[in-house]
């Protein structure tokens, strides 16, 4: 999360805009979201997420700096609803996300009523997925019904 978090804030600083930044934590590996939310540095014991792209049980003192300026909220994911995003950009859009890279997805289809309305972009990132962990999320059988899929 650290990383393009804290590129976004930066360019959307120097750039004078006032586009809300929401960051995304895995459910498994809270660390930057308990940190955000508490205002002091939490470490977890564990970061047992799917989306290893995300697994951080220590946060950077200087990230979450910015973070903390930066970001209105930190949305919490599950793997589930990871693996929902990740089945959704491929049955939609034929578009390979590995779990980091899909965890935007996700939060924004977490919270579709609060964004309903509202214009939002997301930042599709990452298509470095192990083939058995994109079989077990997606399926064999790739394609979906039209009630299955899902739609921000």
């Amino acid at each position: 999360m650290t990383g393009e978090i804290q590129h976004f804030i930066l360019a959307r600083d120097l750039l004078g805009l006032k586009t809300e930044i929401v960051g995304v934590q895995s459910t498994e590996a809270p660390s930057y979201a308990l940190s955000f939310a508490s205002g002091t540095l939490v470490k977890t014991n564990s970061s047992d997420t799917l989306a290893d792209g995300m697994a951080t049980r220590i946060p950077d003192a200087d990230a979450l700096a910015i973070i903390r300026k930066g970001a209105s909220r930190i949305v919490q994911v599950t793997d589930a609803e990871i693996g929902a995003a990740i089945r959704a950009y491929w049955t939609d859009t034929h578009n390979l996300a590995e779990g980091a890279g899909a965890a935007a997805l996700a939060a924004a289809l977490s919270e579709k009523g609060k964004l309903a309305g509202r214009r939002v972009g997301l930042i599709l990132s990452g298509g470095n997925i192990d083939f058995d962990l994109f079989q077990r999320w997606v399926g064999t059988d790739v394609t979906a019904t039209p009630g299955e899929r899902a739609v921000a």
